[in-house]
């Protein structure tokens, strides 16, 4: 009796975790005798009012309990005063140490003590085993996040007022941000100097078995490359003389050659890959990757974190995982269809502690949980799981011919390959492996006809404008942030109105050029590639106790600090009003083109008298066929563009699709502007109708 006495009074054990989901998750592992309970991210952090450091105390932090979570503390402290043990088992990285710590402040928890638990994966035997080894909070990870904290912060409140005083309010400034947009400017300048240059390259189709394409790759012993043949008549002249002459098989080499997979994901590679295949941006990207590791039903199952951590720069796996791998392709497909190949990090940060991104569970195939998934989900999780596979197996096989073809001074060349052997690409596709092309059988001082000579002319091109893939791959190799850094980016300066997108293209506004431009010229470090990339490396450093965090924001602050004051100094203030002629409704002034929070509006030149204020209507050309008024371009809520009727709200006409003067002649509705991967032309705004009209290229 007084043995079950004690043991219904048994204290549980304390779990805390960031999130309610991965605490619904682990709950289930753990069982009966474990409380799992969710913090909802941070519960202390640098108030959002004022800077919170105290500069003048060695860049002390002055951390608060966040506003709104007062009682989620409440209940945290309730239940750890209730707790046998508690266990910190927020995620494996800097920010989720820092949580820990903050968390142990808050609840009385020695740091020193072993109460930190840590899995890379959210399965029954990563978390088990993480309970049966907790370890001290590690307080160089903890530093390590408090200094780019404390470091953007002194940065992002020091610059952001100058900006709102001197060109803007609702601007803002950033040591990662900024060095961005830098990046996004020079490129469109770049763009904006570049001359385009014409040049010519000559094809002859010539025939043996069957017919084939040759360029020409040499002219009088000299490379053709772009420019090499600059006009038409430099074209011409030698098509001429290649008429005359005669084509003979110069030389023919056949070889194999190997395509190796690529290592798994990493988290930059993951968004770009996803950015590129499955066209999602990066801050989607790492929600539903955030879904994935922290937990999904799945059938027969139950709940079940589907992939490993989700920031990380390794692309380093278990040998565990390793196993369950080769286990998998061996069974699937076959033993020589695994390679077993061992990836080495070439990054050397702290966060290299994790594994690549994999799934936790390989037998756990897309296709066999595709029920169980959304279809953002399932995308993801195919990508993932593809790409982890695929790294384990063995290198795709070709066999490759090229034959140079002779005619006079002119050396034409001919390739073709074949895939022998698909390897990896069994699961995972490469878009840039072009599909079989072989060349008819081909041999030296063989004599061949020429079906069409041609010669094409090009320009060069300028470099292509940033996509959130390609910025997110230069930021990486430029070493500026980090993977928790590269998702917001792109959402901040387009928030902030510095870029904007073109389809996915990223283009610089009139507003971020000059934002650069005066960061460029009072603040030369903090838009400087090299010196952002190497306070990273500080920055980094910390987390494994090499560098001490406050001397680093010591070395920094001094020339910052002058900076500042010059720049407050010598910027002038600009005329952030734009006069329209557009005469205000209620007093007859004219309405100035002001820039607020959401975007450019009209106000009354004769303010604060008359306080009549409207949006900027961008007419599309096109009249509203309910009521005859000017359709206009809109933002919804979530800056979503579409067209309504300049009406509302007495007509609600709206389309999502941009209209044009023309109707449909099938039922009479108009047409609208639609562009997809498959399509592109006018489609019928009557969704019931299902007329299209594709465009003539």
């Amino acid at each position: 009796m007084a043995q079950a006495k004690k043991k219904q009074t048994r204290k549980k054990n304390l779990v805390i975790v960031e999130s309610p989901s991965k605490a619904k998750t682990i709950g289930k592992f753990l069982g009966s005798n474990y409380k799992v309970i969710a913090s909802v991210g941070h519960v202390r952090d640098l108030p959002k009012s004022t800077m919170g450091i105290d500069i003048e105390n060695d860049f002390e932090p002055r951390y608060i309990n966040i506003r709104g979570k007062g009682d989620v503390i409440k209940s945290l402290k309730k239940e750890a005063k209730a707790a046998g043990k508690i266990y910190l088992a927020t995620d494996p990285d800097r920010e989720g140490e820092a949580i820990s710590w903050h968390l142990a402040y808050l609840l009385g928890i020695d740091p020193e003590e072993p109460c930190r638990i840590v899995f890379n994966e959210i399965t029954k035997t990563a978390v088990k085993n993480a309970v049966k080894n907790p370890r001290k909070i590690d307080m160089g990870l903890v530093d390590a996040q408090q200094a780019r904290r404390v470091l953007d912060r002194v940065v992002g409140y020091s610059i952001s007022p100058l900006l709102w005083r001197k060109v803007r309010r609702g601007l803002s400034a950033g040591r990662v941000q900024s060095a961005a947009l830098k990046l996004i400017c020079d490129r469109e300048n770049e763009i904006l100097e570049f001359n385009p240059v014409e040049y010519w390259n000559i094809f002859a189709d010539l025939k043996g078995e069957k017919t084939f394409e040759s360029k020409l790759t040499l002219y009088k012993g000299k490379k053709i490359e772009n420019g090499t043949i600059g006009t038409k008549a430099e074209s011409n002249s030698i098509i001429k003389e290649v008429k005359a002459g005669e084509f003979t098989v110069a030389k023919v080499e056949e070889k194999t050659r190997s395509r190796k997979p690529q290592a798994p994901y990493t988290t930059s590679s993951l968004q770009q890959d996803a950015a590129n295949r499955v066209n999602f941006n990066t801050r989607k990207t790492m929600q539903i990757a955030q879904q994935l590791y922290e937990g999904v039903e799945v059938k027969g199952h139950g709940t079940i974190g589907l992939v490993s951590y989700i920031r990380t720069d390794s692309t380093r796996i278990s040998e565990e995982a390793r196993a369950a791998a080769k286990e998998y392709i061996t069974e699937k497909f076959g033993a020589d269809y695994y390679g077993g190949i061992i990836y080495v990090n070439k990054n050397k940060d702290a966060q290299d502690a994790h594994e690549a991104i994999r799934p936790s569970n390989v037998a756990l195939d897309p296709e066999s949980i595709k029920d169980s998934l959304t279809t953002d989900q399932y995308k993801l999780y195919s990508l993932i799981w593809s790409r982890f596979v695929a790294s384990q197996m063995t290198n795709a096989e070709y066999f490759g011919v090229t034959a140079d073809i002779e005619n006079g001074q002119c050396i034409f060349r001919a390739t073709g390959s074949k895939l022998t052997f698909d390897g990896f690409l069994k699961v995972y596709s490469m878009s840039d492996i072009d599909e079989d092309k072989m060349l008819p059988d081909l041999k030296e001082g063989q004599k061949l006809k020429a079906e069409k000579i041609r010669g094409e002319q090009s320009f060069t091109q300028p470099p292509a404008r940033f996509t959130e893939a390609s910025l997110v791959k230069t930021l990486e190799e430029l070493n500026i942030g980090r993977p928790s850094t590269y998702a917001p980016i792109v959402a901040t300066l387009t928030d902030r109105r510095y870029i904007k997108k073109e389809g996915k293209s990223l283009k610089p506004t009139d507003l971020g050029f000059t934002v650069t431009n005066l960061l460029s010229e009072y603040f030369k470090e903090i838009v400087d590639v090299g010196f952002t990339a190497e306070m990273e490396d500080k920055l980094d450093e910390v987390g494994v106790s090499i560098s001490d965090w406050k001397q680093i924001l010591r070395d920094f602050y001094g020339d910052f600090e002058k900076e500042l004051k010059e720049a407050d100094e010598n910027i002038e203030k600009m005329d952030d009003e734009e006069i329209t002629d557009i005469k205000c409704e209620l007093c007859g002034k004219y309405m100035v083109k002001k820039h607020g929070r959401y975007g450019e509006f009209l106000a009354c030149s004769g303010y604060p008298e008359c306080k009549n204020t409207k949006p900027v209507v961008k007419e599309i050309g096109v009249d509203c066929p309910k009521c005859g008024k000017p359709i206009v371009e809109k933002r919804s809520r979530r800056g979503r563009i579409f067209y309504g009727c300049s009406g509302y709200p007495e007509c609600d006409n709206s389309y999502w699709n941009k209209p044009v003067n023309k109707k449909c002649p099938k039922c009479g509705a108009l047409l609208t502007e639609k562009k997809t991967k498959s399509f592109e032309g006018l489609v019928c705004s009557n969704s019931e109708c299902g007329y299209k009209e594709k465009t003539e290229v």
